[in-house]
């Protein structure tokens, strides 16, 4: 079973460690969280998360550069069908 602790020096952040070894931080304001094999990671993602939640990221100049590049896909073959539990 995953188990929470509260870290005293990060304030508004707490941790869940996972069954699986993974941590989860959560932001207590936004309820936003990521997670990670360690806690830094887990904090890196969240920080990363964090931003672009407020709109502080990056925009995305090309998005079919940004698709092969970045994510692996080959943008001729993405379909813009959702899935149908996204339907």
């Amino acid at each position: 079973m995953a188990s929470a602790s509260r870290d005293p020096d990060e304030d508004g952040v707490h941790f869940v460690h996972e069954d699986d070894g993974s941590v989860t931080a959560v932001d207590e304001e936004t309820g936003l969280a990521r997670g990670g094999d360690t806690k830094s990671d887990a904090l890196s993602q969240l920080a990363d998360a964090l931003a672009l939640h407020e709109d502080r990221g990056d925009p995305i100049e090309d998005s079919d550069a940004f698709l092969r590049d970045e994510l692996g896909i080959e943008p001729s073959e993405r379909t813009d069908d959702l899935p149908e539990f996204l339907q």
